[in-house]
């Protein structure tokens, strides 16, 4: 309890210094996410749910006319938030918009390149979201869809089979996969197979960001 309460103290004083004046000298105000894990047993985390403990992203809503190169303020969130060790990502809303009224990417990408961007900041966003929560995706390719899904980096292929279906995981046999980039390169599964690209994994295998995988299992 005495923990809770020392924890709790300094996670308020994070975010309002002012409101515990008179706190003993050995407690020192940070918030929860900057605290070694070490510190701070994960089921006390989990217990508290304290805004503190929470990953930090900022977002710079910007003009059309500052979206490539920022302004004054941006500069000012960007070395704030370098200090605190959080990312940030730079966005212009009112493109964003006119993005998402173009119908084709063809159509988005010389968009882009009229005004000195690369890629949409939405993608932007999510990279950096992905990332800030330890997430990535594995795709499925069939017929009739591709999907995308989510799991934690660094799970291995039963737990992202699991994500599709419980059946999956409980029954895994193995893993036949592809990365990304060669299954666009190679045109698709026939091709990646043909270029030695598509193997065969097994229950041990970490999925990387992007795979394309097609599960084997029995129940």
């Amino acid at each position: 309890m005495v923990m809770f309460l020392l924890l709790l103290s300094c996670c308020l004083v994070s975010c309002n210094p002012s409101s515990l004046p008179s706190l003993p000298y050995y407690v020192v105000p940070v918030a929860l996410r900057k605290l070694p894990d070490a510190r701070i047993h994960a089921s006390h985390r989990h217990q508290m749910q304290l805004i503190t403990a929470k990953p930090v992203l900022y977002v710079c809503n910007l003009s059309e006319s500052e979206a490539a190169s920022g302004n004054a303020l941006s500069q000012q969130v960007m070395a704030m938030a370098a200090a605190q060790g959080a990312p940030v990502v730079t966005i212009a809303a009112a493109i964003e918009s006119e993005i998402a009224q173009l119908s084709s990417v063809e159509e988005q990408e010389m968009f882009l390149a009229e005004i000195g961007l690369q890629e949409p900041g939405l993608n932007r966003l999510v990279q950096s979201g992905y990332r800030l929560l330890g997430l990535q995706t594995f795709f499925t390719v069939g017929p009739k869809e591709t999907r995308a899904w989510t799991i934690p980096i660094g799970a291995r292929a039963p737990q992202a089979a699991g994500v599709i279906h419980t059946d999956f995981e409980r029954g895994f046999i193995a893993a036949e996969t592809v990365s990304y980039d060669d299954y666009i390169a190679c045109g698709g599964e026939a091709g990646a197979k043909a270029a030695g690209k598509w193997r065969t994994e097994g229950k041990d295998y970490v999925v990387q960001d992007g795979d394309i995988l097609l599960f084997r299992f029995n129940v």
